[in-house]
């Protein structure tokens, strides 16, 4: 399909992550873009106030007639389920694509990075976007969270290089022909797709080999895939070392096989933002860029909203607020946050993402809440699930071995936050909590 014909753009799911910055491209390049979501969220807000016509209702009257099959291109996320705007596409011969197949149209003729991996896509890929951009690179990063020096999740509107994460659901990124690529973990998720651990990794695999130079793939050391290494203390081929915390950001020095770059600053915490900070420092690197824009753009970078995002930071209160929605990136939110305020009472607020993510990793999400010394619990978000019998949070609630723990509704939520003496407020979860921040933390303030 040749883009140039285009002149519209439909999205079915227009308020996505992914699909909102694809939604942001197309109108960057002239196109114009509208779209269906089910509901109206703080994004929907943004892109309807930058121009692009957007409705909350299932109707094919909604459609301009303007749109034909020769000058539309209609594009829609597997997250939402078939509706009768798709069937009216379908029937009319539109030509309808996955949004991980039109990004790989995008991004074909492209200098490509790619960043793979079960945690850790968006931080990476928008370090890795902000690095490229802040250097003077061609580049385009389309991203899965919004990136706060930039306020958005798309970064530049450049031609010839483009970064794009490589998300395994629905085995999306075997659409994609990286150039230059990561794997930042490859722990078991999405088994609604897969089935089991070893089919994941698989598609990991079979990721990684469109990568045919493996000097060219990075992942962490003691990853079963072939490519350099990278790692913390542990003589990888990129290894940060001499790590300290100075004015709450880490500083460190990396050891490459051509350098030591010494005394490097990046304000993110949780070593699991140090590895994704190394990761796209060795594909930086790897392309070309100088040592000095590498290092200044790691010092300058402000994070990614929901993403151990501050929304709080006063001497008596710190509210953060992250997306984790695995029992790894609970951990890893917990361990940074331990680093940070080893003495502090911490209160976790978890909205569960999915039925089947739950029953699937119930026992890991129960060790990984067990951990915070008190605990409210919300109700599982569907996303695109119905109900599964016996899946429910009082179940999941039932398996953590922690005393300070509560089911809440939404409802009650901020009367039952207010209650608490703890010092350290964190909300988690992929679903619709992160609608609910302002409004916490204006409560809060």
């Amino acid at each position: 399909m040749n883009l140039n014909q285009i002149h519209n753009v439909y999205f079915i799911g227009i308020g996505g992550i992914g699909m909102s910055a694809l939604a942001r491209y197309f109108q960057n390049i002239g196109m114009n873009v509208s779209g269906y979501d089910k509901t109206p969220t703080m994004l929907t807000d943004e892109l309807i106030a930058d121009g692009m016509q957007i409705h909350f209702e299932d109707n094919i009257t909604l459609i301009s007639e303007s749109y034909t099959v020769e000058n539309t291109l209609v594009v829609y996320t597997p997250a939402v389920k078939q509706l009768s705007e798709w069937e009216y596409f379908k029937e009319k011969g539109f030509t309808i694509k996955k949004r991980a197949e039109v990004l790989g149209l995008i991004t074909k003729d492209t200098f490509c990075f790619a960043v793979a991996g079960t945690h850790g896509k968006t931080t990476t890929s928008s370090i890795l976007g902000h690095i490229l951009y802040e250097s003077g690179a061609d580049v385009t990063a389309f991203l899965g969270g919004i990136v706060e020096n930039y306020h958005s999740n798309l970064i530049g509107k450049g031609k010839t290089i483009s970064v794009v994460e490589a998300d395994e659901f629905d085995r999306s990124f075997l659409h994609l022909h990286p150039d230059i690529a990561c794997v930042t973990s490859m722990d078991a998720d999405h088994l609604d797709i897969y089935g089991d651990k070893s089919a994941i990794e698989d598609s990991f695999r079979e990721f990684a080999d469109k990568v045919s130079d493996k000097t060219k793939l990075f992942v962490p050391k003691g990853l079963p895939i072939e490519g350099l290494t990278v790692g913390i203390n542990n003589g990888a081929t990129y290894t940060a070392k001499n790590i300290r915390v100075e004015n709450s950001s880490y500083v460190f020095d990396v050891e490459t096989p051509s350098e030591t770059i010494k005394n490097i600053a990046f304000g993110l915490p949780g070593h699991h933002n140090l590895m994704n900070a190394l990761m796209a420092l060795a594909m930086a690197k790897t392309f070309g860029t100088p040592t000095i824009d590498i290092a200044n753009a790691l010092a300058s970078f402000k994070g990614v909203q929901r993403r151990f995002s501050y929304q709080i930071k006063s001497e008596n209160l710190v509210y953060i607020d992250d997306y984790a929605h695995h029992p790894t990136e609970i951990n890893a939110v917990h361990q940074a946050v331990r680093e940070l305020y080893p003495n502090q009472k911490i209160l976790a607020i978890f909205q569960p993402h999915l039925f089947s993510r739950t029953k699937d990793f119930a026992d890991g999400f129960a060790e990984s809440l067990a951990q915070f010394d008190e605990l409210l619990l919300m109700d599982i978000y569907p996303a695109r699930e119905l109900p599964m019998e016996g899946i429910t949070s009082e179940w999941l609630l039932s398996k953590i071995k922690n005393e300070n723990k509560k089911l809440v509704q939404k409802s009650a939520l901020i009367d039952e936050i207010l209650k608490s003496k703890a010092t350290i407020i964190v909300t988690i979860g992929a679903g619709d909590i992160g609608e609910m921040v302002p409004e916490i933390k204006r409560a809060l303030s």
